[in-house]
């Protein structure tokens, strides 16, 4: 067999039957054109998050918010959409997935506008908050619908197109919203979502089919399941979002919230492995490639997620990049993106999922450990080759794992395989920007003690500096001796922690590498996808 031969295995995997085996039906547009409606909707709900923290600052200053207060711009969102991901399979039963879906993706874009015209901080959370139980919705849905309505040949092609949403707008976020903010203002990153806002409503208006709702669905809902989850993943999401800033167990409030969200996740997990009717089918983690799936994915979105905050970090806090130009180093992540992931659905009629996975994985830990060597020169030029390769190997990753993962999902348990899927690569992201929060703090604490040794006033070569910085400052007008000096050393701790800094950043692309290298770990568990019932999701 050619090599260019499809496999059986790849064949069933992307859906192209081997010989022998009846063809599978054509999709009409309408279907394509509810998926590309949906998965519309789920790239403007993750872009919202990345170009909204991309601007965080500017809408501080506007509605005069404090640092620390105005971080509830984000974290507020960020809880809504992680309690209602997992909810929306069921919710999209009770409500039928045409009304829910036009329901929240109206409320999106309402809310988006609202955004734009708050006043002070308040408002803004309230109504960050409620978008974020809108937007969240978007996501798992469109994923549904994939699973669902395309066959199992057509579905490399609607996750290739959900994959835009799941790795290319976190990267293309800040590009973005960096540039609205810099030459329109930052209530333009909001207004942003209104057309093609309006063109996913028309989208899945023309083509979602009508169906009655199942309003019964209540009364046999999992409800203490949904109040446990809701109040764990809430309290969960806040330590992580708040946990560094408050400095982790030192904070009563952290710790009061830990204890929260560890006891309802518990009985959370008790209750759905024990009721008749759970609200998520867990069961599902344990077959072999959903649960290692599972896994990859949860790591994948520490690395998403993690570098998406880890590098405009180090942009503006060492190179003094603002948000543009941030956003202009960040596009060589998302650009080449856009061009490769149309064509993983090809790559994969030809060759086994698990290995583009795998050498997406390799790709995307390289970028990272390409970083681990950074100088105070080390900008925009330096990060172009990084960035790019990271650019591949996400676009290798994504839909060849979510159709292995998915492989074999029955119909009825696609809602459930969703909300886990897409709540666990959420939820990773949050935990990734947590570790790395405070792996920097950490790091750069001991970076300074371990530079702050070599910088003595015994040491001869310090001593020519600091008398080289006096003079350079009485040179340039400090007449008092002593306070020539006291700058001098000012100076010099300055760039002590700026290296200091540097070296810490250096550590927490060393991490991300670590993490994309354990998830290639899990692919290395997976089954072949023609191994699994592959027409069982129908």
């Amino acid at each position: 067999m050619s090599t260019l031969q499809p496999t059986r295995e790849t064949a069933a995997a992307a859906g192209h039957p081997a010989r022998g085996e009846a063809t599978v039906p054509s999709v009409s547009a309408k279907t394509w054109i509810a998926v590309i409606g949906a998965t519309l909707g789920a790239f403007m709900a993750v872009l919202n998050i990345q170009i909204v923290n991309a601007s965080l600052a500017d809408i501080q200053g506007a509605i005069g918010a404090g640092i620390d207060d105005g971080g509830w711009i984000s974290t507020s969102y960020l809880v809504a959409e992680i309690v209602v991901i997992p909810l929306s399979g069921w919710l999209a039963q009770v409500f039928s997935i045409r009304i829910y879906l036009l329901t929240n993706a109206i409320l999106f874009l309402a809310l988006s506008a609202a955004c734009a015209l708050a006043q002070d901080l308040s408002q803004m959370i309230v109504l960050r908050a409620i978008q974020g139980f809108t937007g969240g919705v978007l996501i798992p849905l469109a994923f549904t619908l994939i699973i669902t309505l395309l066959p199992r040949s057509k579905q490399p092609m609607g996750l290739a197109l959900f994959a835009l949403s799941a790795t290319f707008a976190p990267a293309i976020g800040p590009t973005i919203g960096g540039y609205l903010t810099e030459n329109f203002g930052w209530q333009y990153i909001f207004y942003v979502n209104l057309v093609p806002g309006a063109i996913m409503v028309g989208m899945l208006w023309y083509a979602l089919e009508a169906k009655p709702m199942k309003l019964s669905l209540l009364r046999e809902g999992d409800w203490i399941g949904i109040v446990t989850m809701a109040i764990g993943l809430s309290a969960l999401q806040t330590v992580l979002e708040e946990g560094n800033k408050d400095d982790w167990f030192g904070s009563p409030f952290i710790v009061k919230l830990s204890v929260i969200a560890s006891v309802a996740l518990i009985a959370f997990l008790v209750i759905e492995l024990t009721v008749n009717k759970p609200l998520l089918n867990l069961r599902l983690l344990v077959r072999r490639n959903f649960g290692f799936g599972m896994l990859a994915n949860f790591l994948l979105g520490i690395a998403l997620y993690g570098s998406v905050f880890i590098l405009p970090q180090y942009l503006a806090r060492i190179q003094g990049y603002n948000a543009e130009q941030i956003g202009m180093v960040l596009a060589w992540t998302g650009l080449p993106q856009l061009l490769l992931i149309p064509l993983v659905p090809r790559l994969m009629q030809r060759v086994d999922a698990r290995i583009i996975i795998g050498i997406g994985f390799v790709l995307f830990a390289a970028s990272n450990f390409m970083n681990i060597y950074m100088t105070a020169d080390y900008a925009a030029d330096q990060l172009l080759w990084p960035n790019v390769v990271r650019a591949i190997g996400q676009a290798l990753v994504m839909a060849p794992l979510s159709a292995v993962a998915t492989a074999g999902i029955e119909a009825e348990n696609a809602g459930s395989a969703s909300g886990l899927f897409n709540m666990m690569r959420n939820l990773g992201g949050a935990v990734g920007i947590a570790l790395l929060q405070t792996v920097l703090t950490k790091r750069e604490q001991y970076h300074s003690n371990v530079l702050m040794q070599s910088v003595s006033v015994f040491e001869q070569a310090t001593r020519t500096r600091l008398e080289q910085l006096t003079q350079y400052f009485v040179n340039h007008g400090v007449l008092d001796h002593a306070d020539a000096v006291h700058r001098a050393y000012v100076a010099i701790g300055r760039i002590v922690q700026k290296q200091a800094y540097i070296l810490a950043f250096s550590d927490t692309f060393y991490l991300l590498g670590l993490a994309l290298i354990v998830a290639l770990v899990a692919v290395l568990f997976l089954k072949k996808p023609g191994q699994t019932s592959a027409g069982a999701a129908h």
